[in-house]
């Protein structure tokens, strides 16, 4: 029984590898035949290349770049009017930068030592018809001024605002 095995184990391996050359010899055949028409495609595409002619290209006319100086243009720029009183600070000018707005006034107070020693002049603001305490990062006389200091303060404080009085 044991000879029976190893005889049929020994036949199936010699039908393995004879049977591996037939599809061996198949894939070669077919590899060789696509890489023959890879090169006779290349040889037609070289042969019209050389037959089209080169496009004629009309030369441009450059005319002098003139350079227009860019103004940046602050009146569209929104401003909320409000009636406010100064609460603690020096005074505000035409334009101010708000940067905070509270209910209650220890808060803003805590908001404007914070604004004060990073540099800044606060002032704190009370608007009696919202019953809000504002924080005033920076005052201004011009409109100008104002939008180009809140636009520096939206990286801390990405809600400020423009106040008029």
């Amino acid at each position: 029984m044991k000879k029976f095995m190893v005889l049929g184990a020994a036949m199936c391996v010699a039908m393995a590898f004879t049977g591996c050359k037939s599809s061996e010899s198949a894939y070669k055949k077919a590899y060789e035949k696509a890489k023959a028409q890879d090169h006779q495609a290349a040889a037609d595409n070289d042969d019209n290349a050389a037959q089209q002619e080169a496009p004629v290209v009309a030369p441009v006319e450059t005319q002098p770049v003139t350079q227009t100086p860019v103004v940046d243009n602050y009146d569209n720029e929104p401003v909320r009017r409000e009636n406010v009183s100064v609460v603690n600070g020096a005074g505000l000018k035409a334009y101010s930068v708000v940067v905070g707005s509270f209910s209650i006034k220890a808060n803003a107070e805590g908001l404007q030592q914070r604004l004060r020693s990073a540099g800044y002049d606060a002032q704190v603001a009370y608007n009696a018809g919202n019953n809000m305490y504002r924080v005033v990062a920076s005052t201004y006389d011009s409109k100008a001024s104002a939008v180009q200091s809140r636009n520096q303060l939206r990286a801390t404080y990405a809600d400020a605002w423009l106040l008029s009085r």
